[in-house]
């Protein structure tokens, strides 16, 4: 106890023994000191406040809060942006959807599908019923939701963006035509490093699986998918991502570009119409000759929709193909042009096609009035002002009389888009452009002629779906009516964008997880294996061989005529509700795949 006495005392005199300049200096240097300290615990806050929240989202109801609050300040976020661009955000389908479930509607799905997976809306035939129990595609789960599967982030992923851009290599071949005009048709040679182990791996899985995986399977010779792009050309991201599976499938896969596009040179002053076909016709009967044991199918995205059901309607059962697919297809192309497209995609679509017009512009000048058509303002007016003979400049005696028109006889004068008289009469009423808004449509329609198809064509289609007309107008009739028409019918999934929910599925097929891409091809299998079985069937009781595996032809009973060739002048207006045919078996609709439906 003394001793501490004696202590205080020493240090108390001390301080009083100290100068005030000493008292200062020892307050700054507990200051500074303090303030050190102070910065110090401030610089280590963040850290600590990620090493807190690191430790709390460790937690499963932290994490789960905290993604459903990142997730709705997104989606508001997202919502200003929408409409700051003046996107729709949602679609009504409740009017389509009570529609598709009303009694008397054939709306078949697969089982245990939830009910926003894809459904197949068709006629009950043995066709449909077969896809439902072999292509587990048509009843994968349920679509990306909210931001993955938004329709625009879809929709612009799939125009601008991929996986797979620079990893398939391309070979052109420049076919000329009958008019001496020239298309491209873009051949899938190989890709490039890394992808001969994808491949090796997929043909190691295709070994342990069922006969049939692909569609390859079936033929000594690897099938040929025709690709068909959007009608103003050019190849998307997502139709390179479509090619670079089906060659991993072991198709051969050739991409058709239409004149005048995708780098394709133009030598005439006749560019493809909307719904013309002749210039596919002609391709698909080339890639027929350089293959001709192999099976042929065609895959068309978006607008590319209207030549390829133009082209089946009009080659009926003569068509080369054995099955088509139409990834969110134009099936009113009227209608189309004549619905409001948001103004995002409205005017990069125009923006693109009148950068494809200006670059021909001395070479269309002399037959059409360019100006006006690089000055209008929406799609339907580019299209009539290049298409529609009341918009184009033309002299009175330059066009022959109507009715040398739809005869497709031109005695001696040259058709206003400079061809030969002989040339003219082959492509008869199309040599001449077409009378009026109408009438464009009446030649041009891609349903003019859909009780004359004679392939099986499925077709895949969203109600969100931003750049086509909504879903209601779907033309619902012809697929509960024809047999050889599908829809596979999802809620969510854009213009050509399908994506699958993350770890929705443990398919390594699936590749950059797009369901349309498995679909179509497995829908192909499929429909080869149908074929297949039919044709083994009608071998098995003595009846003719079907030869529509092969070569699209259909197989007859009876004394039904050899199939024929329709002429391309032969123009029909749109048959939305098409009629039951002659064949069918009954209400019920037992339609047997060894008869044709062709007239």
């Amino acid at each position: 106890m003394p001793l501490e006495g004696n202590v205080t005392e020493e240090s108390e005199q001390n301080f009083q023994g100290k100068t005030p300049d000493s008292l200062l200096n020892y307050t700054l240097l507990c200051l500074t000191m303090a303030s050190f300290v102070w910065e110090c615990f401030f610089c280590f806050v963040p850290s600590l406040l990620l090493l807190l929240l690191s430790l709390a989202l460790r937690w499963p109801r932290v994490r789960s809060w905290t993604r459903l609050a990142v997730r709705a300040a997104g989606w508001r976020l997202w919502i200003i942006i929408c409409l700051i661009l003046e996107l729709p955000l949602d679609r009504n389908t409740r009017a389509l959807t009570k529609e598709a479930r009303s009694p008397g509607t054939d709306v078949l799905s697969g089982s245990g599908q939830a009910s926003e997976g894809p459904r197949l809306i068709c006629k009950a035939t043995a066709l449909a019923k077969y896809l439902l129990r072999h292509c587990g595609s048509l009843a994968r789960p349920r679509l990306a939701s909210w931001p993955r599967g938004d329709p625009h982030i879809q929709t612009l992923y799939s125009m601008l963006c991929g996986r797979h851009e620079d990893t398939l290599q391309f070979t052109r071949d420049n076919l000329l035509l009958r008019d001496g005009g020239i298309i491209a048709l873009d051949w899938a040679v190989g890709t490039r490093q890394g992808e001969a182990i994808g491949r090796k791996k997929w043909e190691g899985r295709r070994e342990h699986q069922s006969v049939g995986k692909a569609l390859g399977c079936f033929t000594a010779t690897p099938p040929v998918l025709i690709v068909i792009p959007q009608s103003w050309g050019g190849t998307t991201p997502h139709l390179k991502a479509l090619c670079h599976q089906a060659v991993r499938q072991g198709f051969y896969v050739v991409v058709f570009h239409a004149r005048g596009t995708a780098g394709c040179p133009l030598t005439t002053a006749r560019r493809t119409e909307f719904g013309d076909p002749v210039d596919l016709e002609q391709a698909v009967a080339y890639v027929h000759s350089r293959h001709p044991s192999s099976v042929l199918v065609a895959v068309s995205e978006g607008s590319g929709s209207g030549i390829l059901l133009s082209y089946l309607g009009e080659s009926g059962s003569s068509s080369y193909l054995s099955a088509a697919a139409a990834i969110s297809p134009v099936l009113l192309g009227q209608l189309w042009f004549e619905t409001a497209m948001p103004p995002l995609y409205h005017w990069g679509v125009l923006f693109h096609r009148k950068m494809q017009l200006s670059r021909y512009r001395s070479s269309f000048r002399g037959v059409l009035d360019v100006d006006r058509a690089l000055s209008c303002s929406s799609l339907r007016d580019f299209e009539e002002a290049l298409s529609c003979s009341s918009a184009q400049l033309q002299q009175t005696d330059a066009t022959p009389p109507l009715s040398s028109q739809n005869s497709g006889l031109s005695t001696g004068s040259h058709s206003p888009q400079g061809l030969a008289p002989s040339v003219a009469w082959t492509l008869g009423e199309r040599a001449y452009p077409a009378k009026d808004w109408d009438s464009y449509w009446e030649r041009n329609e891609p349903l003019r002629d859909a009780d004359e198809v004679a392939v099986p064509v499925l077709c895949v289609c969203s109600r969100d779906d931003p750049l086509l007309p909504p879903a209601s107008t779907l033309p619902l009739p012809l697929f509960q009516s024809n047999p050889y028409f599908l829809l596979a019918l999802t809620d969510r999934g854009g213009h050509c964008g399908f994506t699958l929910e993350g770890g929705s599925t443990s398919n390594e097929e699936v590749e950059g997880g797009n369901w349309s891409h498995v679909a179509v091809l497995e829908y192909f299998r499929v429909v080869a294996d149908f074929l297949k079985g039919e044709e083994r069937e009608q071998a098995s009781w003595g009846g003719p061989l079907g030869e529509y595996g092969q070569a699209g032809q259909r197989s007859r009973a009876g004394n039904v005529a050899p199939p024929r060739r329709r002429r391309a002048t032969i123009m029909r207006r749109p048959r939305l509700q098409v009629p039951e045919q002659s064949g069918t078996d009954g209400e019920e609709g037992n339609f047997t795949w060894k008869r044709s439906y062709t007239r």
